[in-house]
């Protein structure tokens, strides 16, 4: 009989079975040989299905475990902060939000930095500072001169413009003379000069900063004239554009009987610069009395703010 055990069938297989041709008659014939690895071999199958039969249980008894523990206790969400946004005339770096995360922040030349440079992730939910914003920087109010002198400092969006406004050349009898750094009266005309007195009696110079794609349309200037003290003035005003590379940019249009408008009706896109020339002219009981020019200047930022 052979042992059904497959370690003491296995162990009588090595005592049994003969090397040598020549052995002793304890030896197993080849029959009995064959036949005892044949029961072996079934054996050792059938130990392998029941130890495959086992893992498959044991996987599945994990998962439904599993599952329930994930009904039970189910995944806590990430904690994330609120989005940042890229500063206007600025820029962001980074793009998480999670707990730990860092966000950076840096502004265009021109600009500076109001408000924490780096925010951090806290976790609630919250960032360590303020959304920060960048705001144009002054430069003509600086401690160091960034104009050569006898010029005079414009500050523009996220920069600044040095002019130096000059009075008219003067010709034959007509001259003019400077009476502040943006106005210039013209010397008293002779009795007998009809066209000195058509010419402009003040010019003044007016510089306008202005950010890209500015809404339209948008009052820019004003212009009006007031009454010397003890003296009669005009009883009627009339307003224009004169001169410029405007291009229609503009109209000038009265606002009440003393004031006229200088009104952007087209959307500029910087950076440019613009110069429109407007008049006003007077009269007194329909007699022309004297007409003012003011030049303006319209500096158009690249930026939009």
């Amino acid at each position: 009989m052979v042992p059904s055990s497959p370690r003491a069938l296995f162990l009588l297989l090595l005592i049994l079975a003969c090397p040598e041709p020549r052995a002793s008659q304890n030896c197993l014939s080849k029959q009995q040989l064959l036949s005892a690895i044949r029961q072996l071999q079934q054996l050792l199958k059938g130990q392998e299905t029941r130890f495959a039969e086992g893992i498959r249980h044991m996987k599945s008894r994990l998962a439904a475990l599993q599952n329930s523990v994930s009904r039970v206790v189910p995944d806590a969400l990430p904690v994330s902060c609120p989005a940042l946004n890229t500063p206007a005339d600025g820029r962001k770096f980074g793009s998480k939000y999670l707990v730990d995360h860092e966000v950076h922040f840096t502004c265009n030349p021109g600009f500076r930095l109001v408000g924490p440079s780096s925010v951090v992730c806290l976790p609630n939910g919250t960032w360590t500072g303020e959304q920060p914003h960048c705001r144009d920087v002054d430069e003509c109010v600086g401690l160091q001169p960034v104009c050569p002198q006898g010029t005079t400092c414009i500050n523009t969006g996220g920069s600044f413009q040095c002019v130096s406004p000059e009075c008219p050349e003067g010709s034959g009898n007509v001259s003019y003379v400077k009476t502040s750094p943006f106005q210039c009266e013209r010397n008293p005309c002779p009795m007998d000069s009809r066209p000195c007195r058509h010419l402009p009696k003040t010019i003044s110079f007016h510089y306008l900063s202005l950010p890209s794609n500015l809404k339209t349309p948008v009052t820019l200037f004003r212009m009006a004239t007031a009454s010397a003290p003890g003296r009669a003035g005009p009883n009627s005003l009339r307003f224009g554009i004169v001169g410029g590379n405007s291009r229609g940019h503009f109209v000038m249009q009265r606002s009440d009987r003393q004031t006229g408008e200088l009104i952007l009706v087209q959307t500029l896109e910087g950076p440019q610069t613009l110069e429109v020339d407007v008049d006003m002219s007077e009269y007194l009981d329909r007699s022309f009395q004297a007409n003012h020019v003011s030049k303006v200047t319209i500096f158009v930022s690249p930026y939009d703010f």
